[in-house]
């Protein structure tokens, strides 16, 4: 998961996890598949798969030598540098406090992943398959439930110690009991793992499961149970974590720096998965409280790459000596994603936002026309949708299979979920549309508020204020002029400013009025759509629910999404629960494009095929040979950074 385009960089990690029980990979895999085994829970025959995807579609054969979007003869060596775009679980964009990335206690350290090997690993050029990494190959029990890994001998962790069965089972037992409420709810359909020797693992699920728990927990991060022995799982700590993958935590100052280091007699660097990849011996985070600092030190050559997330700055600001004379590339590559829904998200939890008519209301006093002009230079645009630029998008009026679905519901919903999905109004781009602001106002009055002494009361003389909480200033321009139009209306508004210690407390235990998020699902989108919109997600502190969505009919929507057969099936689904949630007015839409903006020193070469469905840095550049590295800089002095 990135963070929003625009300006906020508040992304999360994309749940892969499943949907759909017994024909989960219908038939054969053809040429794809391997051996006949027997499955463990029923003894019928089944066949040895190299790969995984909700759907049973791989691109890559059985013998692949490489994935098509790296240079399997990529040079290693050098660093790379950057500030990084994605945050996952409990990571922070500002800082970190601890090297344990899979709890809900503590920041962690962005990069930590690198430390670790999974069953599988992803291709980045499909849209959620992935192949065999600690694992040669799985077999699945006809009936879907039952998966039986064989694992590859020669696994190892740093230490030397074989990574065996045992620690595949220890590391899923111990993430459903005590991972990350985000990891745990994802696992829910999971029902346990069995070494069934040093080789072997079955892991088995629920026949509820989503379609995409078992990519999910294959892609999960094995942990030495020796080593877990010895430490406790569920506490912060600064201890690296003894891992099995292509990098080692190295060098850190918490809060400003951290650094892995390559490997260098990596098990697995020969691997099919892993060839033309991970080729910098170092990958170092760069942290900054404030993100103008955080540019100024990409300038003065502290680091090596960054993505730009900021409309002004990438307009007006890339004008400086290095990028003029060529010693800083900068870039637009594709992004072939949904862009997600980014907006500013109602807490409904709190009385004061219960009613959708006041939710639309503040909704209107955005005006996205002006915003757009005149602070991010026309480069955005309105986003409306949950599944923004996917065909899981709903338009138009529903379709017949769309219509059966929300039928059952009819009584409990809105009648222009079957009419049109909502669209939010476009302004005359004055910034401060009256006849929007009209419109309202009348909401406002029908939800019993009125103006008293010039500020908006309701029946019960309780004034309505909302704050908007963000830990940086990237937003504060966006949302001051949204402030001024809300104050027209009568509504007491602030933008409020806290560490970012304080702000992920306030988001876990759901204590605000409003926050910027961006939510990015995938292309076939399983689990992640609980843990969004699911009303279990609603009451569990530090989900993703921010909204506090709860409501029998995007469960029972959800449900059908995740018990999809076929992609058509899925399509339908996502675009009635699309229909659904934007009639409940939970969000105010920002913005959202279809490009990455990148920068980077001219140090750098990669391979002529961009992933289809990633940016590709730094998993498949490397060091351009011959082009000597920027000179060592003094640790920047500006304390760590986040924001857009």
């Amino acid at each position: 998961m990135r963070r929003a385009p625009g300006c906020d960089r508040r992304a999360l990690l994309r749940l892969a996890a499943a949907g759909g029980a017994a024909a989960l990979f219908p038939g054969p895999l053809g040429t794809r598949a391997a051996q006949a085994q027997t499955s463990p829970s029923s003894g019928a025959p089944s066949l040895e798969r190299h790969g995984l995807s909700s759907f049973g579609e791989l691109k890559y054969p059985k013998d692949f030598k490489h994935f098509d979007y790296v240079n399997p003869a990529a040079p290693k060596g050098g660093t790379f540098s950057q500030m990084g775009p994605n945050a996952a679980y409990n990571q922070s964009f500002q800082t970190f406090n601890s090297l344990n990335g899979y709890i809900l206690r503590g920041d962690a350290a962005q990069g930590i992943a690198l430390t670790f090997d999974s069953l599988m690993v992803r291709a980045t050029d499909e849209p959620d398959a992935v192949y065999g990494l600690v694992a040669a190959a799985v077999a699945i029990s006809d009936e879907g439930r039952t998966y039986r890994f064989r694992l590859r001998p020669e696994a190892r962790f740093r230490d030397g110690s074989a990574l065996t069965a045992e620690d595949v089972a220890f590391s899923l037992t111990t993430l459903k009991a005590q991972g990350h409420p985000l990891i745990r709810q994802a696992l829910r359909e999971f029902s346990g793992a069995e070494a069934e020797d040093a080789g072997t693992v079955v892991l088995t699920f629920t026949a509820q499961r989503p379609r995409d728990v078992p990519t999910y927990a294959a892609s999960l991060p094995i942990f030495s149970k020796a080593f877990y022995s010895k430490h406790k799982f569920d506490e912060t700590t600064l201890e690296p974590p003894l891992g099995s993958g292509p990098y080692r935590v190295g060098r850190f100052e918490v809060g400003r720096f951290i650094e892995y280091e390559r490997v260098k007699d990596y098990w697995a660097a020969d691997l099919p998965v892993n060839r033309g990849r991970n080729n910098f011996d170092v990958q170092r985070y760069e942290y900054f409280r404030d993100r103008e600092v955080g540019f100024e030190a990409f300038k003065a050559h502290a680091y090596l790459f960054r993505e730009e997330f900021t409309s002004r700055a990438w307009a007006t600001q890339y004008d400086f000596p290095a990028l003029k004379d060529g010693r800083v590339k900068r870039e637009v590559l594709p992004d072939e994603t949904p862009s997600g829904a980014q907006g500013w998200f109602f807490n409904t939890r709190r009385a004061k936002f219960l009613d959708p008519r006041v939710r639309e209301a503040v909704g209107l006093a955005f005006d996205f026309e002006w915003t757009n002009k005149n602070l991010m230079y026309g480069q955005y645009e309105r986003t409306w949708s949950f599944f923004q630029n996917s065909d899981l998008m709903a338009k138009g009026l529903p379709s017949p299979a769309e219509e059966k679905l929300l039928a059952p519901f009819r009584d409990d919903l809105p009648a222009e979920v079957f009419a049109e999905p909502y669209v939010p109004p476009v302004s005359d781009g004055s910034g401060q549309d009256r006849a929007l602001l009209r419109r309202a106002a009348a909401l406002l009055k029908e939800a019993g508020y009125t103006i008293q002494q010039g500020r908006l009361m309701d029946a019960k003389g309780n004034g309505l204020h909302i704050e908007f909480l963000d830990d940086d200033g990237s937003f504060e321009r966006h949302t001051s002029r949204f402030i001024g139009n809300l104050k027209v209306l009568g509504i007491e508004a602030s933008f409020r400013m806290v560490d970012p210690a304080q702000y992920q407390a306030r988001l876990k235990d759901f204590d605000f009025d409003m926050v910027v998020r961006r939510y990015s699902v995938s292309l076939n989108p399983g689990e992640e759509l609980r843990a969004y919109f699911g009303s279990e997600a609603a009451r569990t502190p530090g989900s993703n629910n921010l909204s506090g969505i709860s409501s029998k009919v995007v469960d029972a929507l959800i449900a059908d999404a995740l018990a999809a057969q076929n992609r058509a099936d899925l399509v339908t689904a996502c675009q009635a629960l699309d229909r659904v949630l934007r009639a409940g007015r939970y969000w105010v839409p920002q913005w959202n494009k279809a490009s990455f903006w990148i920068a980077y020193w001219d140090i750098f070469s990669r391979p002529p095929i961009k992933p289809k469905y990633d940016r590709g840095a730094p998993d498949t550049w490397w060091r351009t040979q011959g082009v000597p590295e920027p000179a060592a800089q003094p640790e920047p002095a500006a304390p760590p950074q986040k924001g857009g």
